[in-house]
């Protein structure tokens, strides 16, 4: 491997070999590095919040919100956490027939739940810390007002942009594996998830956060208050549960995000771009 970065077909190959390590992992391993790659997720979702609860502006709120979520999957990256969207890739492992698809299933469904646990554990973090108070309880109201949104989508529109979403995702994870050093992989991250974030695309992960956060917010009259004063319905808030939270959202977000990292990167890639070798580059 010559140059500053992998041709595509090394970057397959790259891929197919991670791929065998991530499903190789200890059940253990997998769940707290999933348990860490939500909690990371988490806090790019709670930050990009904080900066942009006073901002009018929806357009310049979620390009100041993408350009602080990239954090996340910078931290998942370079630090070696396990997120459920980015393992979509894992695919090319399987279908190269280098891991058992047992092995690929087990990862998606420990990591997932990991994922989930450190993104409510986050959540739960955040309420108890105080930090919903900021401007008068004002954050507070953001989030059940954000929450309230994402359960209010219909399946359709919540499984598309979920297809979106993880599209962006794993071009950014995709872009990062062709990289040989950090900053090449910082900003290979960088520009697809602030994409996304400005987009308005929704990510199952980051969900995992913001709709919890939401629901327990919501416990809180003060931000309730704030939360009527932005606009949010009685209809919506009675819509902002834990049913709707897995029903209206994660399910369709979810599925969406599986094709996007599965179809559209992860097997387009490996079909136009076989791996060159079995050994691999590691």
């Amino acid at each position: 491997m010559e140059g500053l970065h992998l041709s595509p077909s090394e970057i397959t190959d790259r891929f197919v070999e991670a791929g065998v390590r991530k499903g190789s992992l200890p059940l253990l391993r997998m769940a707290l590095l999933g348990l860490l790659g939500g909690a990371f997720i988490a806090f790019a979702a709670e930050g990009s919040n904080v900066a942009i609860h006073t901002v009018q502006s929806v357009g310049l709120g979620k390009a100041l919100a993408g350009a602080l979520f990239a954090t996340g999957l910078m931290m998942v990256v370079l630090a070696g956490a396990e997120l459920f969207t980015g393992n979509m890739i894992m695919i090319v492992s399987a279908v190269e027939g280098r891991l058992p698809w047992s092995r690929l299933l087990m990862n998606w469904s420990v990591v997932y739940l990991a994922n989930l646990a450190g993104s409510v554990l986050i959540a739960a973090f955040i309420l108890l810390s105080g930090q919903l108070d900021f401007s008068g309880g004002l954050l507070g109201g953001f989030t059940i007002r954000l929450a309230a949104y994402k359960t209010g989508l219909t399946f359709s529109r919540a499984f598309f942009m979920g297809i979106l979403c993880n599209w962006l995702v794993c071009m950014a994870v995709w872009m990062a594996g062709a990289t040989k050093d950090i900053g090449g992989k910082l900003l290979a991250i960088f520009f697809p998830i602030w994409l996304f974030i400005a987009s308005g695309f929704e990510h199952s992960v980051a969900n995992m956060y913001y709709i919890p956060a939401g629901i327990l917010a919501k416990a809180d009259p003060r931000y309730l208050t704030q939360a009527f004063e932005m606009g949010v319905s009685a209809a919506s808030l009675d819509n902002l549960n834990w049913m709707t939270f897995v029903t209206r959202n994660l399910v369709p977000v979810t599925l969406g995000n599986m094709v996007g990292g599965i179809v559209f990167v992860g097997l387009i890639f490996w079909i136009s771009f076989p791996p060159k070798r079995t050994g691999g580059a590691g």
